[in-house]
């Protein structure tokens, strides 16, 4: 049997930590890398036509598996190109490791052609970031870097020339056992009788929740029920709270809506759950806080904290719940429920009437048809701009679809590359790409990544031909808009030339035909939208405070709009409501 080289020894380590894929694009210095991959049937190579998408990829495939992924840039150009897409992976908290391929090792720090230092750039991105200087040192390395993306939720960098790559191993790597999953955290007994005593004391409490709270959406149900507890969600939290919430009190931070905002700002306790919201100008400063998150650097990042509390949600909530007094008195939760269903009542309808027939077409009016004819289990990409406000106001969690975002970092460009990582995942569930056309555009040369493996995903383009949420920005700072507008092709014709479904929708009563039949569609689908550059971009006034940015008033003037099914929910909501 022949002696395993490095390279191989590397693959197989990966693929002993759960890691299937292997996303990039090829080059000199991950030759090596690539042809272990080649003769590895447990692990897949996926050729992507540029290295962000790669990163991207990987970040949206350990968000949808929970598990690690990998992904890999060649040396200089090539690895530097994964930087924005490890970014996103690392503050949303998924675990990748990413392989920067380098130059050949006698020429490091020498000005070699193609030369940086990628353990030195990546440093900031990632937990973990080191060079591989000897084969003898790659498999504990190697080890010590996936223990870092797995234990610590994020990405780890491992430098690797593509010299020693290609050099024998030394030995058959140890089979040491790797951390593949992580272990609940349960907070000490003094910190938990600390929280009972507050929970205890305080006449008004609001649980705001962000995505700290995945898997733990019966104990804050349960918990909110005992405490009657207003339970509000920011952007991250959406899909993991808002479903079948009778507590529900909407969204806070720039794209909220409802009364999140109020019940946050007029209880005596504010317990935040798994949020590292970063909004700080939508806390209160006046009441009583206490933070439960797992992660112990973010508690008191954003604000001044009473009490904090270092721990898994659903661990602490277990914990809590039999401890708990249970309150009889609901006037406060009963009063934010009423104010949230007459904000949503009552929002501006700016850009909304006659939407089955406003041409161009509202995108609104395409996101909330996107939400009825979607699957119930689908899983949505979402481009960073005017799309987060389509999906934070209209796809509709329950329980099973995903909504994924660059969230936390706020990147152009990732609906479709996080598409790409999604659908990878499986091949038989929907998977839905909410692109807008700058973000698109960005990336598109991946399109040809969907045809050429044939993966399922489907595209549907809300072409404004405008960087719209650049000119709210703009708009708000008082700037006339500049710089931010696009010229485009017919996407629709584009796809079709790159051998998939493209439609193009300039008529309201074509949309939801051609979303079904993209739907339909077995392989790749793109529906290019038409849609109205004004919408949300001239807000129905204007107020003195949109001119210094995005305050409160004026993020509240110019994001309201339509709710989408949030209004039937809450006039269900308001039923629990006792009546004098």
């Amino acid at each position: 049997m022949a002696k395993q080289n490095v390279a191989e020894q590397f693959v197989d380590i990966l693929v002993r930590a759960g890691v299937r894929r292997l996303y990039g694009v090829v080059g000199d210095s991950l030759n090596p890398v690539v042809d272990a991959v080649r003769r590895n049937a447990a692990i897949d190579w996926i050729h992507v036509r540029h290295e962000e998408t790669a990163a991207f990829a990987a970040g949206a495939e350990a968000q949808i598996t929970g598990k690690l992924t990998a992904c890999a840039g060649s040396c200089g150009p090539g690895n530097l190109h994964l930087i924005n897409g490890l970014y996103d992976a690392h503050r949303s908290m998924a675990p990748v490791l990413a392989l920067a391929s380098h130059i050949p090792s006698s020429e490091i720090g020498l000005g070699y052609f193609q030369e940086t230092h990628p353990d030195r750039l990546f440093q900031e991105c990632s937990h973990y970031s080191e060079l591989i200087s000897s084969p003898k040192q790659m498999p504990r390395l190697l080890q010590t870097a996936i223990q870092h993306a797995v234990g610590r939720s994020g990405v780890s960098v491992v430098a690797l020339p593509g010299d020693i790559a290609a050099q024998p191993a030394p030995e058959k790597a140890a089979q040491s056992a790797l951390v593949t999953s992580r272990p609940t955290v349960r907070p000490g007994d003094a910190e938990i009788d600390a929280l009972v005593e507050m929970i205890d004391n305080a006449g008004k409490v609001t649980l705001f929740c962000g995505s700290g709270t995945a898997g733990a959406h019966a104990e804050v149900m349960e918990f909110a029920e005992k405490i009657k507890s207003p339970v509000g969600h920011a952007l991250r939290g959406k899909e993991f709270i808002q479903y079948d919430n009778k507590f529900d009190v909407g969204m806070s931070g720039l794209l909220g809506y409802g009364a999140a905002y109020e019940a946050t700002h007029e209880c005596d306790l504010l317990i935040l759950l798994g949020t590292d919201f970063p909004y700080n100008a939508f806390l209160p400063d006046d009441v009583r806080i206490a933070q439960i998150d797992v992660r112990p650097e973010v508690l008191g990042r954003r604000s001044r904290l009473d009490l904090a509390v270092w721990g898994d949600v659903r661990e602490t909530l277990r914990c809590l719940i039999p401890r708990v007094e249970e309150k009889t008195n609901r006037r406060f939760l009963d009063r934010m429920l009423k104010k949230h269903a007459d904000a949503l009542e009552g929002v501006v309808k700016a850009y909304t009437r006659n939407v089955d027939k406003h041409v161009p077409i509202h995108p609104e009016y395409v996101a909330a048809v996107l939400d009825e004819v979607a699957a119930a289990d689908a899983v949505f990409t979402v481009d960073t701009g005017m799309c987060n406000v389509w999906a934070a106001r209209y796809l509709s969690p329950n329980g099973r679809r995903r909504i994924i975002g660059s969230f936390s970092h706020g990147s152009m460009a990732n609906a479709l590359p996080m598409a790409i990582g999604a659908q990878f995942t499986d091949r038989r569930r929907q998977v839905v790409s909410l692109s807008g056309d700058g973000g698109f555009a960005m990336l598109m040369g991946d399109f040809l990544t969907l045809v050429q493996y044939d993966l399922p995903v489907k595209v549907v383009l809300f072409n404004n031909s405008s960087l719209g949420m650049v000119e709210l920005e703009m708009l708000v700072s008082g700037l006339p808009s500049y710089g931010t507008t696009n010229t485009n092709p017919d996407f629709a014709a584009v796809a079709r030339a790159c051998g998939a479904h493209g439609i193009r929708v300039e008529k309201p009563k074509q949309l939801a035909g051609a979303l079904k039949d993209a739907f339909r569609h077995k392989g790749p689908a793109l529906v290019d939208v038409v849609t109205d550059p004004n919408a949300l971009s001239i807000p129905p006034r204007i107020s003195a405070e949109m001119v210094t940015g995005f305050a409160l008033s004026a993020s509240k003037i110019v994001l309201d709009g339509g709710v989408g099914r949030m209004v039937q929910m809450a006039r269900s909501n308001l039923r629990n409501v006792p009546r004098p």
